[in-house]
């Protein structure tokens, strides 16, 4: 018989993708296998007509990092080679995620560690379960961080906070990680599957390539210098007007109806 899947990904006819980590028996720990699997699903996302992302993961933890089990069955070069697979998989599907116009919405519940918060912090809305726990992990089996963890963490709370989370790997709470603005809301866990839907299917009747362009320039914005930016934003916001999306939103408003932005095909 063989092995199910460790990352299924399920596109809906609206443009709705579902990928979700399939690895409960092992707290959806990602090995080579899910990292490739995880970068098929961001692949398919980008050839397909896909609207919106939910992630997901199976069971009782979104995401308890790495497989250390996998990991510890090789040393020295073997390791080395290893784990550089699996972190360019990994870090392939982080990318093809982020350069797709569709916005991606994570629902995550209990644990979520090492590369479960890189995941977790890759999504533009990241709802949580008042059960879930964010721990870094990586220095307190010495390793470093992957999944963009050390990118992302300084960008989303500040690098203090970052390299508290990273050194003392302290166990971070729900509420806590919304404070910090890891998260973006927490909720019920028995809600969490239900909310998490409700959001990615609102983003999905949404004009996705204004969500692709926002999602650029907010990832611009960072790093760049504000007379660079507004220039940026100028041309944005010009080519969102011309576009097909951008005269459906007018008109809409104009006519005071809602605007019918799923009979825009998006972007592949």
């Amino acid at each position: 018989m063989d092995r199910p899947m460790s990352v299924d990904t399920d596109i809906r006819p609206d443009g709705l993708a579902r990928v979700t980590l399939r690895r409960a028996e092992a707290g959806n720990a990602i090995d080579l296998e899910t990292a490739r699997g995880l970068l098929e699903a961001a692949r398919t996302c980008e050839r397909e007509p896909v609207r919106a992302v939910l992630l997901t993961g199976e069971g009782k933890s979104f995401c308890v990092g790495g497989d250390l089990r996998e990991f510890s069955r090789l040393s020295g070069e073997a390791l080395e080679k290893h784990l550089i697979a699996v972190t360019d998989a990994l870090h392939d599907a982080l990318r093809t995620f982020a350069a797709t116009d569709a916005p991606m919405v994570a629902a995550v519940q209990g644990a979520v560690a090492g590369a479960g918060i890189g995941l977790a912090a890759a999504a533009d809305v990241t709802l949580a379960a008042d059960n879930a726990v964010f721990t870094a992990a990586y220095t307190g089996i010495g390793y470093s961080p992957d999944a963009g963890v050390s990118w992302s963490l300084p960008r989303l709370i500040g690098p203090k906070r970052a390299l508290d989370l990273l050194l003392t790997n302290r166990r971070v709470p729900a509420t806590e990680a919304a404070v910090l603005g890891l998260v973006s809301r927490v909720v019920a866990p028995d809600r969490l599957a239900a909310e998490a839907e409700r959001t990615a299917e609102t983003l999905c009747q949404g004009p996705t390539s204004a969500f692709g362009a926002t999602r650029r320039l907010v990832a611009a914005g960072l790093t760049s210098e504000l007379s660079a930016h507004l220039d940026r934003e100028a041309r944005a916001l010009a080519a969102a007007a011309a576009s097909e999306a951008g005269r459906e939103g007018v008109a809409a408003f104009l006519a005071k109806r809602a605007p019918a932005y799923s009979r825009i095909a998006p972007r592949t």
